[in-house]
Protein backbone atom coordinates (compact mmCIF):
# COMPACT_ATOMS: atom_id res chain seq x y z
CA UNK A 1 0.00 0.00 0.00
CA UNK A 2 1.63 3.02 -0.54
CA UNK A 3 1.00 5.96 2.21
CA UNK A 4 -0.48 8.58 0.31
CA UNK A 5 -3.18 8.82 2.04
CA UNK A 6 -2.66 11.57 4.33
CA UNK A 7 -4.32 9.59 7.31
CA UNK A 8 -2.18 6.57 6.71
CA UNK A 9 1.17 9.06 6.50
CA UNK A 10 1.23 12.40 8.20
CA UNK A 11 3.61 15.43 7.07
CA UNK A 12 6.75 14.63 7.82
CA UNK A 13 6.83 17.95 10.70
CA UNK A 14 3.81 16.31 12.25
CA UNK A 15 4.24 12.84 11.96
CA UNK A 16 5.95 11.38 15.38
CA UNK A 17 4.39 14.38 17.63
CA UNK A 18 0.75 13.00 16.28
CA UNK A 19 1.33 9.42 16.91
CA UNK A 20 2.51 10.48 20.32
CA UNK A 21 0.25 12.71 21.35
CA UNK A 22 -2.63 10.18 20.03
CA UNK A 23 -0.98 7.35 21.50
CA UNK A 24 -0.86 8.92 25.06
CA UNK A 25 -4.33 9.69 25.02
CA UNK A 26 -5.16 5.77 24.20
CA UNK A 27 -2.94 3.82 26.96
CA UNK A 28 -4.91 6.55 29.38
CA UNK A 29 -8.12 5.84 28.08
CA UNK A 30 -7.69 1.89 27.57
CA UNK A 31 -6.13 1.56 31.26
CA UNK A 32 -8.18 3.80 33.04
CA UNK A 33 -11.91 2.13 31.86
CA UNK A 34 -10.86 -1.25 32.18
CA UNK A 35 -8.54 -0.92 35.60
CA UNK A 36 -11.20 -3.07 37.28
CA UNK A 37 -11.09 -5.61 35.23
CA UNK A 38 -7.12 -5.97 35.21
CA UNK A 39 -7.41 -6.02 39.18
CA UNK A 40 -9.74 -9.02 38.73
CA UNK A 41 -7.38 -10.80 36.70
CA UNK A 42 -4.54 -10.03 39.32
CA UNK A 43 -6.75 -11.68 41.77
CA UNK A 44 -7.61 -14.90 39.74
CA UNK A 45 -3.95 -15.09 39.20
CA UNK A 46 -3.26 -15.07 42.41
CA UNK A 47 -1.54 -18.88 44.07
CA UNK A 48 -3.03 -17.52 47.52
CA UNK A 49 -6.03 -15.53 47.16
CA UNK A 50 -8.80 -14.49 49.64
CA UNK A 51 -9.34 -17.83 51.78
CA UNK A 52 -13.13 -16.48 51.68
CA UNK A 53 -12.82 -15.53 48.02
CA UNK A 54 -15.25 -16.83 45.69
CA UNK A 55 -12.79 -16.47 41.94
CA UNK A 56 -14.43 -19.09 39.68
CA UNK A 57 -15.60 -16.70 37.08
CA UNK A 58 -15.28 -12.61 36.67
CA UNK A 59 -18.48 -11.81 37.77
CA UNK A 60 -18.19 -13.95 40.71
CA UNK A 61 -14.82 -12.54 41.89
CA UNK A 62 -15.66 -8.68 41.22
CA UNK A 63 -18.81 -9.51 43.12
CA UNK A 64 -16.02 -10.80 46.26
CA UNK A 65 -14.00 -7.66 45.88
CA UNK A 66 -16.47 -5.44 45.91
CA UNK A 67 -19.02 -7.00 48.78
CA UNK A 68 -15.76 -7.77 51.41
CA UNK A 69 -13.50 -4.96 50.45
CA UNK A 70 -15.73 -2.08 48.40
CA UNK A 71 -16.11 -1.04 44.66
CA UNK A 72 -13.13 1.85 45.59
CA UNK A 73 -10.68 -1.73 45.99
CA UNK A 74 -10.83 -2.34 42.25
CA UNK A 75 -9.44 0.63 41.53
CA UNK A 76 -6.33 0.90 44.24
CA UNK A 77 -2.91 1.52 42.37
CA UNK A 78 -4.75 3.00 39.22
CA UNK A 79 -2.76 6.59 39.78
CA UNK A 80 0.47 5.13 38.37
CA UNK A 81 -0.67 3.16 35.34
CA UNK A 82 -2.05 6.44 34.05
CA UNK A 83 0.90 7.87 34.89
CA UNK A 84 2.76 5.70 33.21
CA UNK A 85 0.12 4.46 30.26
CA UNK A 86 0.49 8.17 28.70
CA UNK A 87 4.46 7.98 27.50
CA UNK A 88 4.65 4.50 27.38
CA UNK A 89 2.37 4.49 24.94
CA UNK A 90 3.46 7.83 22.94
CA UNK A 91 7.09 5.91 22.60
CA UNK A 92 5.15 2.71 21.60
CA UNK A 93 2.42 3.33 18.55
CA UNK A 94 5.66 6.10 17.22
CA UNK A 95 8.02 3.45 17.06
CA UNK A 96 5.48 0.54 15.98
CA UNK A 97 4.00 3.67 12.78
CA UNK A 98 7.94 4.56 12.25
CA UNK A 99 9.17 0.96 12.04
CA UNK A 100 6.38 -0.39 10.29
CA UNK A 101 6.48 2.24 7.23
CA UNK A 102 10.21 1.84 7.06
CA UNK A 103 10.37 -2.37 6.94
CA UNK A 104 7.49 -2.80 4.83
CA UNK A 105 8.37 -0.67 2.05
CA UNK A 106 4.93 1.24 2.05
CA UNK A 107 3.72 -2.33 1.24
CA UNK A 108 0.04 -3.60 2.28
CA UNK A 109 0.11 -7.01 3.57
CA UNK A 110 3.55 -7.39 5.34
CA UNK A 111 2.34 -9.01 8.14
CA UNK A 112 5.83 -9.97 9.27
CA UNK A 113 7.02 -6.52 8.96
CA UNK A 114 3.76 -5.64 11.37
CA UNK A 115 5.63 -8.39 13.74
CA UNK A 116 8.95 -7.04 13.83
CA UNK A 117 7.87 -3.15 14.42
CA UNK A 118 5.42 -4.37 16.95
CA UNK A 119 8.39 -6.32 19.17
CA UNK A 120 11.10 -3.52 18.93
CA UNK A 121 8.01 -0.96 19.71
CA UNK A 122 7.85 -3.23 23.05
CA UNK A 123 11.02 -2.79 24.26
CA UNK A 124 10.34 0.73 24.49
CA UNK A 125 6.58 0.34 26.07
CA UNK A 126 7.74 -2.61 28.80
CA UNK A 127 11.32 -0.65 30.49
CA UNK A 128 8.54 1.89 31.16
CA UNK A 129 5.52 -0.20 32.31
CA UNK A 130 7.56 -3.16 33.75
CA UNK A 131 8.30 -0.73 37.16
CA UNK A 132 4.75 0.53 36.95
CA UNK A 133 2.91 -3.23 37.07
CA UNK A 134 5.17 -3.87 39.84
CA UNK A 135 3.59 -1.14 41.88
CA UNK A 136 0.56 -2.00 40.35
CA UNK A 137 0.15 -5.49 41.16
CA UNK A 138 1.31 -4.70 44.22
CA UNK A 139 -1.45 -2.46 45.57
CA UNK A 140 -3.98 -4.90 43.75
CA UNK A 141 -3.39 -8.52 45.48
CA UNK A 142 -5.35 -9.77 48.38
CA UNK A 143 -4.57 -8.14 52.09
CA UNK A 144 -2.03 -5.64 50.40
CA UNK A 145 -0.20 -3.70 53.55
CA UNK A 146 0.62 -0.61 51.01
CA UNK A 147 -1.80 2.60 51.34
CA UNK A 148 -0.12 4.50 48.38
CA UNK A 149 1.68 3.85 45.10
CA UNK A 150 4.55 6.02 46.47
CA UNK A 151 4.72 3.94 49.47
CA UNK A 152 4.34 0.88 47.92
CA UNK A 153 7.78 1.90 45.52
CA UNK A 154 9.31 3.32 48.67
CA UNK A 155 9.19 0.10 50.01
CA UNK A 156 9.79 -2.15 47.36
CA UNK A 157 13.15 -0.15 46.77
CA UNK A 158 13.95 -0.18 50.48
CA UNK A 159 13.70 -3.92 51.34
CA UNK A 160 14.22 -4.91 47.86
CA UNK A 161 16.59 -2.87 45.55
CA UNK A 162 16.13 -1.19 42.15
CA UNK A 163 16.20 -4.68 40.71
CA UNK A 164 12.90 -5.46 41.87
CA UNK A 165 11.19 -3.29 39.43
CA UNK A 166 12.80 -5.10 36.57
CA UNK A 167 12.12 -8.68 38.42
CA UNK A 168 9.92 -9.56 35.87
CA UNK A 169 11.18 -7.86 33.09
CA UNK A 170 12.68 -10.62 30.90
CA UNK A 171 9.42 -12.47 31.54
CA UNK A 172 7.48 -9.77 30.31
CA UNK A 173 9.79 -9.23 27.33
CA UNK A 174 9.14 -13.01 27.02
CA UNK A 175 5.37 -12.98 26.89
CA UNK A 176 4.48 -9.19 25.37
CA UNK A 177 7.02 -9.60 22.48
CA UNK A 178 5.52 -12.95 20.72
CA UNK A 179 1.96 -11.18 22.30
CA UNK A 180 2.59 -7.63 20.68
CA UNK A 181 4.03 -9.68 17.09
CA UNK A 182 0.72 -11.44 17.03
CA UNK A 183 -1.22 -8.46 18.38
CA UNK A 184 -0.40 -6.26 15.51
CA UNK A 185 0.04 -9.23 12.57
CA UNK A 186 -3.72 -9.64 13.92
CA UNK A 187 -4.78 -6.53 13.82
CA UNK A 188 -3.72 -5.62 10.45
CA UNK A 189 -4.64 -8.93 8.99
CA UNK A 190 -8.30 -8.01 10.33
CA UNK A 191 -8.31 -4.44 8.83
CA UNK A 192 -6.63 -6.30 5.37
CA UNK A 193 -10.49 -8.43 5.72
CA UNK A 194 -12.86 -5.26 6.91
CA UNK A 195 -11.19 -1.99 5.91
CA UNK A 196 -9.11 -2.96 2.97
CA UNK A 197 -8.50 0.85 1.93
CA UNK A 198 -7.31 2.06 5.10
CA UNK A 199 -9.92 4.42 5.65
CA UNK A 200 -10.93 5.64 8.44
CA UNK A 201 -13.73 3.87 10.25
CA UNK A 202 -14.39 3.52 14.20
CA UNK A 203 -16.04 0.21 13.87
CA UNK A 204 -13.43 -1.52 12.03
CA UNK A 205 -11.17 -0.61 14.42
CA UNK A 206 -13.10 -1.48 17.03
CA UNK A 207 -13.98 -5.09 15.87
CA UNK A 208 -9.59 -5.71 14.71
CA UNK A 209 -8.63 -4.37 17.69
CA UNK A 210 -10.81 -6.82 19.61
CA UNK A 211 -9.50 -9.64 17.81
CA UNK A 212 -6.52 -8.34 17.94
CA UNK A 213 -6.88 -8.71 22.07
CA UNK A 214 -7.86 -11.79 22.16
CA UNK A 215 -5.87 -13.96 20.16
CA UNK A 216 -2.51 -12.14 21.64
CA UNK A 217 -4.15 -12.98 25.05
CA UNK A 218 -4.85 -16.84 24.63
CA UNK A 219 -1.58 -17.27 23.36
CA UNK A 220 0.53 -15.68 26.15
CA UNK A 221 -1.44 -16.75 28.90
CA UNK A 222 0.72 -18.90 30.71
CA UNK A 223 3.78 -16.35 30.83
CA UNK A 224 1.75 -13.78 32.02
CA UNK A 225 0.58 -15.69 35.19
CA UNK A 226 4.50 -16.16 35.68
CA UNK A 227 4.65 -12.12 35.44
CA UNK A 228 2.14 -12.01 38.16
CA UNK A 229 3.74 -14.08 40.72
CA UNK A 230 7.42 -12.54 39.87
CA UNK A 231 5.76 -9.13 40.43
CA UNK A 232 3.63 -9.60 43.29
CA UNK A 233 6.06 -12.30 44.75
CA UNK A 234 3.77 -14.24 47.31
CA UNK A 235 5.31 -14.86 50.32
CA UNK A 236 4.09 -18.45 50.49
CA UNK A 237 5.20 -19.46 47.65
CA UNK A 238 9.01 -18.18 49.15
CA UNK A 239 10.16 -21.52 50.45
CA UNK A 240 13.42 -22.11 49.01
CA UNK A 241 14.98 -19.07 48.34
CA UNK A 242 14.13 -15.40 49.86
CA UNK A 243 12.62 -14.21 46.22
CA UNK A 244 10.78 -15.80 43.12
CA UNK A 245 13.56 -15.28 40.37
CA UNK A 246 13.40 -15.59 36.88
CA UNK A 247 10.98 -17.29 34.23
CA UNK A 248 11.80 -20.44 35.15
CA UNK A 249 11.79 -20.07 38.59
CA UNK A 250 8.23 -18.58 38.25
CA UNK A 251 7.01 -21.60 35.86
CA UNK A 252 8.01 -24.47 38.52
CA UNK A 253 6.57 -22.78 41.71
CA UNK A 254 3.07 -21.99 39.85
CA UNK A 255 3.04 -25.73 38.90
CA UNK A 256 4.05 -27.26 41.65
CA UNK A 257 1.11 -25.28 43.58
CA UNK A 258 -1.72 -25.69 41.05
CA UNK A 259 -0.37 -28.02 38.02
CA UNK A 260 -0.75 -27.15 34.11
CA UNK A 261 -4.50 -25.75 34.97
CA UNK A 262 -2.25 -22.49 37.11
CA UNK A 263 -0.94 -21.20 33.88
CA UNK A 264 -4.69 -20.48 33.10
CA UNK A 265 -6.13 -19.32 35.76
CA UNK A 266 -7.76 -16.06 34.84
CA UNK A 267 -7.85 -16.71 31.17
CA UNK A 268 -11.71 -15.52 30.87
CA UNK A 269 -10.49 -12.31 33.06
CA UNK A 270 -7.58 -11.85 31.33
CA UNK A 271 -9.80 -11.82 27.45
CA UNK A 272 -12.62 -9.62 28.48
CA UNK A 273 -10.05 -7.03 29.65
CA UNK A 274 -8.35 -7.24 26.42
CA UNK A 275 -10.80 -7.56 23.88
CA UNK A 276 -12.20 -3.64 24.87
CA UNK A 277 -8.78 -2.79 25.82
CA UNK A 278 -7.22 -3.08 22.60
CA UNK A 279 -10.21 -2.01 21.09
CA UNK A 280 -10.57 1.41 22.89
CA UNK A 281 -6.87 1.56 22.12
CA UNK A 282 -6.90 1.40 18.48
CA UNK A 283 -10.35 3.03 17.96
CA UNK A 284 -8.87 5.98 20.15
CA UNK A 285 -5.79 5.96 18.63
CA UNK A 286 -6.99 6.05 14.76
CA UNK A 287 -9.69 8.75 15.57
CA UNK A 288 -6.73 11.28 17.92
CA UNK A 289 -4.77 10.41 14.54
CA UNK A 290 -7.03 11.37 11.99
CA UNK A 291 -8.39 14.20 13.76
CA UNK A 292 -4.84 15.63 13.89
CA UNK A 293 -3.92 14.42 11.06
CA UNK A 294 -6.97 16.72 9.34
CA UNK A 295 -6.91 19.35 11.40
CA UNK A 296 -3.13 19.24 10.13
CA UNK A 297 -3.98 19.11 6.29
CA UNK A 298 -6.59 22.05 6.65
CA UNK A 299 -3.65 24.12 8.33
CA UNK A 300 -1.41 23.19 5.54
CA UNK A 301 -3.77 24.26 2.60
CA UNK A 302 -5.39 27.04 4.35
CA UNK A 303 -2.23 29.50 2.94
CA UNK A 304 -2.52 28.18 -0.47
CA UNK A 305 -6.18 29.05 -0.57
CA UNK A 306 -5.32 32.48 0.58
CA UNK A 307 -2.73 32.90 -1.44
CA UNK A 308 -5.00 31.97 -4.81
CA UNK A 309 -7.79 34.07 -3.32
CA UNK A 310 -5.40 37.18 -3.44
CA UNK A 311 -4.37 36.71 -6.87
CA UNK A 312 -7.73 36.37 -7.90
CA UNK A 313 -8.72 39.45 -6.11
CA UNK A 314 -5.27 41.61 -7.75
CA UNK A 315 -6.31 40.55 -11.18
CA UNK A 316 -9.82 41.46 -11.26
CA UNK A 317 -9.19 45.13 -9.35
CA UNK A 318 -13.10 46.89 -8.71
Amino acid sequence: MDYDDPYESLPSTSTTTTHMLAGSAAGVLEHSVMYPVDCVKTRMQSLVPDPKADYRSVVDAFNTIIRHEGLLRTMKGAPIVVLGAGPAHAFYFACYEYLKKTLSGGQKGNHIAHGVAGSVATLLHDSVMVPVDVVKQRMQVFNSPYTSCRSCAKAILKQEGIFAFYRSYTTQLTMNIPFQSVHFMTYEFMQDILNHDRNYSPVTHMVSGAAAGAVAASVTMPLDVCKTLLNTQESCTRTHASYVNGMISAFRTVYEFQGLTGFYRGLTARVIFQMPATAISWSVYEGFKYIITKKQAVEDTLPKTLSIRAASASSHPD
